[in-house]
């Protein structure tokens, strides 16, 4: 399908607006809803359903958000193209994937229940989704890293939404003094206070500011367990921020910085992505065959939206939405993520309670 090339740049600032101003109209909806086992049924849904955790996997869900809440009719093919996915429905869009689990449609264009999701970390996600204050728990990392020394974690329901390339990113002065690659020892060393001067790393004779995300964060945990083999590792940072985005600010304020960073952030302006050299192989950002979308590259990690005790229809509904082509194409992909490939992507499927 031919698309003009202004009328595709126009709808996709207009989708980017709607997300944005979607953390105000998804994510400001006060209260939470228990969790429901598998057999629950569309008549024991509650009034919200609602999503929190990482900070990472925030953009995916409050885009979703956003188009749920927004509900958009089969005509407003710009929202909802059904055609496109060939999806034959005249429903509005929530209607249509909750229909899909045996809901009726909202009443005056309103979705069948609301959708909501919340700003942390991935460790919070998985607590509150654990002990019924969520109902899904976002999560860029996987649980047995975020609760360690469990007997098990049996009842945890593992969704995996989309893959984040985890990309080294350093302070634009550093990259334009020549810096544009480092090795996995040299990383080690960098977070293990062994190497603090960006001149023993050919760059200027100046001192590394080493930048991480909070203990907690799914992002960290990732990183020191790609990194260390261990997702306790203590490593030696200069300053720990909460947020992506305001670890992105961070590192495109300084002129001394480095730190990894969630893919989704990484148009920062001031801070400049670097390559990494793991075992003889160099993976760099805009590298077709050894990008960060390679299986093999060292700081890939799944991203996910855990359920407790079964997935209930409720939460199946928004998921597979999610998991759809259309969901992958709209939510996953333009927040910088790779999109599932068709064989995960089924497998994903494949976990959700049968359709009505």
């Amino acid at each position: 399908m031919t698309q003009d090339p202004q009328r595709l740049s126009d709808s996709i600032s207009r989708r980017k607006f709607i997300a944005a101003t979607g953390v105000a109209g998804a994510g400001a909806v006060a209260g939470c809803s228990t969790g429901q086992s598998s057999e629950g049924t569309p008549s024991d849904q509650t009034d919200t359903l609602q999503s929190g955790g990482s900070s990472t996997v925030y953009p995916i869900m409050n885009t979703a958000a956003s188009y749920w809440s927004g509900n958009r009719p089969a005509s407003d093919t710009e929202y909802w193209p059904t055609s496109e996915y060939n999806i034959d429905t005249d429903k509005n869009l929530a209607d249509y994937w909750a229909g899909l689990y045996g809901f009726e449609a909202g009443e005056n264009g309103n979705p069948p229940f609301q959708f909501t999701v919340g700003l942390s970390h991935s460790g919070t996600g998985v607590e509150k989704v654990e002990n019924g204050q969520y109902d899904i728990g976002n999560s860029s990392g996987n649980v047995e890293d975020e609760l360690p020394d469990r007997d098990s974690y049996d009842k945890f329901v593992d969704h995996v939404v989309g893959v984040d390339g985890q990309p080294l990113v350093v302070s634009q002065e550093i990259a334009d003094a020549g810096v544009s690659k480092i090795t996995g020892q040299q990383l080690k060393d960098i977070y293990k206070d062994r190497i603090n001067n960006w001149s023993e790393l050919g760059g200027p004779d100046r001192e590394i500011q080493t930048l991480a995300r909070v203990k907690g964060s799914g992002t960290r945990t990732s990183f020191v367990s790609n990194v260390f083999d261990n997702p306790e590792e203590d490593t030696t940072v200069d300053n720990r921020y909460g947020q992506n985005q305001r670890l992105a600010d961070a590192i495109a304020g300084a002129d001394n910085a480095i730190s990894y960073l969630a893919l989704a952030f990484i148009n920062t302006d001031g801070l400049a992505p670097i390559a990494l050299e793991w075992e003889g192989t160099t993976y760099s950002y805009e590298d077709d065959q050894n990008g960060l979308d390679s299986a093999d590259y060292p700081l890939s990690r799944d991203l996910h939206c855990y359920t407790w005790d079964g997935t209930s229809k409720q939460e199946a509904a928004v998921i597979n939405m999610v998991l759809s082509d259309f969901g992958q194409d709209t939510f996953v992909g333009p927040n910088n993520y790779f999109k599932l490939g068709s064989r995960r992507q089924q497998e994903q499927q494949d976990k959700l309670p049968a359709q009505s």
